[in-house]
């Protein structure tokens, strides 16, 4: 069972749809021990940063999402869920992240009348090899919505980048940790393979 993690965020709901298109029983809870027993957990979300954080402390899923971690179970964040698993943001000054990966979120420089938010199809380079990303082909495009983007601290994590206005790093992987800044289930079909290897892993 996959643990879609509730905590009032937009667009959860078309994650546990893409889940289900695979044949995966998937559930929306912000229960901790349904979130805990699970094979796999899933932070997606779009919103803002503090907000959010705010919102996770509220239902206690800021140490749920810590406990699931050190199990070692595979969780996957999607957009916001990405972000919120670094140290900070500057959406949100002085706002705290959950801390599990080291690095910040930064706003996407005004740069050549690029639009921000950034939203739309992006294609994606692979620095180095992540599991989300086996059986793909090289420079798949996925869907992007975002203000802020992600600057690791360690490049050794970064699985993916995409370039608007500047590098991006679009996906990271450490351990049992993956996360990515576009949308998988808005993705077509590169997407849905990237939610199979995923729940796959």
């Amino acid at each position: 069972m996959i643990a879609i993690i509730d905590y009032d965020a937009g667009n959860i709901k078309s994650v546990e749809k893409a889940l289900k298109l695979l044949g995966q029983e998937a559930v929306v809870t912000r229960d901790h021990e349904t979130i805990l027993g699970a094979d796999r957990v899933i932070l997606p979300g779009v919103g803002a940063f503090g907000d959010a954080m705010g919102k996770l402390e509220q239902f206690g899923l800021d140490k749920v999402i810590h406990e699931v971690v050190r199990k070692n179970t595979p969780f996957l964040g999607i957009c916001l869920g990405l972000q919120l698993l670094f140290e900070s943001s500057e959406e949100s000054p002085g706002v705290k992240g959950l801390g599990v990966l080291k690095g910040e979120i930064v706003r996407i420089p005004e740069s050549g009348g690029l639009k921000i938010p950034h939203m739309g199809w992006n294609s994606l380079r692979f620095p180095r090899s992540g599991r989300l990303f086996a059986g793909l082909p090289e420079e798949p495009y996925v869907y992007f919505v975002h203000s802020y983007y992600l600057r690791a601290e360690d490049a050794g994590i970064v699985t993916a980048v995409t370039e608007y206005g500047t590098e991006i790093h679009a996906s990271v992987e450490s351990g049992n940790v993956f996360a990515c800044q576009f949308h998988p289930e808005k993705s077509s079909d590169t997407g849905i393979q990237i939610l199979k290897n995923f729940v796959e892993i």
